[in-house]
């Protein structure tokens, strides 16, 4: 897709249409939808600004304030594929200050850089998708029908071959003349017996050197007499048929289970592990450029044709593409339209007159600060801005407030926006409504089963009912209740699908109350189900 393209695309995204979009999948919460509808139509208005302007223009981030399960990451993560724009999703409390375990903030920055290069990455090599298919099938062709032997040896018997091997030497009393001369000496190598001894001639022995000229001469007026054909283009012929028969063939799919051996290119593996201050995708790459300093970045292997063309195809794909235009782009797209979603903020709001490992969160809070207030990140593809990266910080905000964030911070989410809790009616819609609904996912697994089931409109009633009821005696977890749910109706029937179908099952009220009433009526149970 051109930029072009891309902008036109954006353009036609108006805060209406960007709600519409997300109402497909996520039910309710139109505020937190508005919020982000404006977000995002906003970058697109300040794109278009003069230069001079458009630097000025900072985004105005997010903070989402709701129980789990409401969908707070959905909206972030639909809005960003919505957009087309490069995205991340962090804990914050996977971060710590400087001088603590844990990863350093600056981290989400490389992380989304990582994500938007693998994004661009993957947009031009869809572009070089036919060429890269092109060079596949060659290079199976020479795996399938490799060149043979070698060419033009009768040829090259029968030509005689001139050896060079005079010399000469310079007057030593000085004056520059010469001295003496030795004179150069053809060696002819014969077909006989005695191929291989060359026979050496003098310059007194002329007679001899003329006959054996006159043989060659000879031998070269009866092969033109023949007519015939060089033999190095009869092989080529020959070889050239031969390639064009495989290459119908391997169209034809005739040799996808044919096995190949083929050289693999490999990384060395290396296991996860987190140093503070330390880049480990930079630390990673340079070992595997050492590595392959020392041949250990090829093996052979042996592999099906159909395996081989994928292992090519994504090497030609690599050799296609230019990385640091790549780069670029990667970078340009995420410092305008990159957005990172931090998730459990508030786990690391803390009041200041605590101490102890409150002071830790209160420093990540700190270190936050600075990145998204913009900063220059280094990563492994450049220096990456962070001003005009748009930032959606979430939270349930059950023990802390969003008060109990340090000033600095609140005042760098100046958008607030609260999520409602989820009810009977928003489950029953959740249920229905969006296009990966819970009933049509599970209707399609059991289908693969070839088991038919049928949810009625009364037992989907029942189980939003139930889903509202269990969330209000136990822990509210909002929309997550309903996986609960859905998997203890239909645990009994998962397990036996295979042995009874075919088969029609119909889910009725009756069917619902029979395989969740204990649940409902048990609260203790509740610590089992989730």
């Amino acid at each position: 897709m051109s930029d072009r393209q891309k902008d036109d695309d954006l353009n036609k995204l108006t805060p209406r249409e960007i709600v519409a979009e997300l109402d497909k999948y996520i039910v309710g919460q139109k505020k937190a939808k508005r919020a982000v509808a404006v977000a995002l139509r906003n970058r697109i208005r300040r794109l278009k600004l003069d230069p001079e302007l458009r630097d000025d223009v900072a985004p105005k981030n997010i903070l989402m304030i709701g129980p789990t399960g409401v969908g707070k990451t959905e909206i972030a993560r639909r809005l960003a594929k919505l957009a087309g724009s490069p995205f991340i999703k962090v804990e914050a409390t996977k971060y710590t200050e400087v001088g603590y375990v844990g990863r350093d903030v600056e981290s989400m920055v490389r992380d989304l850089m990582a994500s938007g290069f693998q994004m661009v990455k993957q947009e031009m090599q869809e572009s070089f998708e036919d060429e890269a298919e092109k060079r596949a099938e060659e290079v199976l062709l020479d795996l399938l029908v490799p060149t043979g032997g070698k060419k033009n040896n009768a040829k090259r018997a029968a030509s005689p071959v001139v050896s060079p091997v005079g010399s000469f030497s310079f007057n030593p009393n000085g004056g520059g003349g010469i001295a003496a001369i030795q004179v150069g000496i053809p060696i002819i190598k014969s077909q006989n017996a005695n191929a291989g001894k060359p026979a050496a001639m003098d310059a007194g022995a002329a007679g001899a050197d003329d006959a054996a000229y006159q043989n060659a001469d000879q031998a070269a007026q009866m092969a033109a007499a023949h007519d015939e054909p060089p033999v190095d283009d009869v092989a080529d012929e020959k070889f050239k048929a031969t390639r064009e028969k495989f290459r119908v063939m391997l169209r034809e799919g005739k040799l996808e289970d044919k096995t190949v051996e083929l050289m693999v290119s490999q990384s060395p593996q290396f296991p996860p592990f987190e140093m503070m201050g330390v880049n480990m995708g930079d630390l990673e790459e340079s070992f595997s450029a050492f590595s392959s300093m020392f041949g250990g970045g090829k093996k052979k292997k042996l592999v099906t044709v159909a395996r081989a063309r994928e292992i090519i195809k994504a090497e030609e794909l690599e050799k296609l593409i230019d990385r640091d235009r790549v780069s670029d782009e990667a970078r340009q797209r995420v410092e305008e339209t990159g957005i990172v979603f931090i998730d459990e903020i508030d786990k690391i709001a803390v009041k200041g007159d605590r101490g102890g490992p409150d002071v830790s969160r209160e420093g990540v809070q700190r270190d936050i600060l600075p990145i998204v207030e913009g900063a220059t990140v280094s990563t492994k593809w450049g220096p990456v801005n962070t001003d005009h990266i748009l930032f959606i910080a979430a939270g349930a905000f059950t023990v802390s407030k969003p008060s109990d964030l340090i000033p600095e911070l609140q005042g760098r989410f100046p958008l607030r926006v609260e999520l409602d809790s989820l009810g009977k009616d928003d489950f029953l819609r959740i249920l229905t409504e969006p296009k990966n609904a819970l009933t049509r996912q599970y209707t399609g697994l059991m289908a693969t089963e070839n088991v038919e089931v049928e949810f009625t409109p009364e037992s989907i009633d029942r189980l939003a009912a139930l889903a509202a009821e269990v969330n209000s005696k136990l822990e509210n977890i909002g929309a997550r209740r309903l996986h609960t749910i859905m998997e203890a109706l239909l645990e009994e029937l998962s397990f036996e699908a295979p042995d009874i179908a075919p088969a029609k099952i119909p889910v009725t009220v009756a069917y619902v109350d029979d395989k969740l009433a204990d649940i409902v009526k048990d609260q203790d149970l509740g610590r089992y189900i989730l």
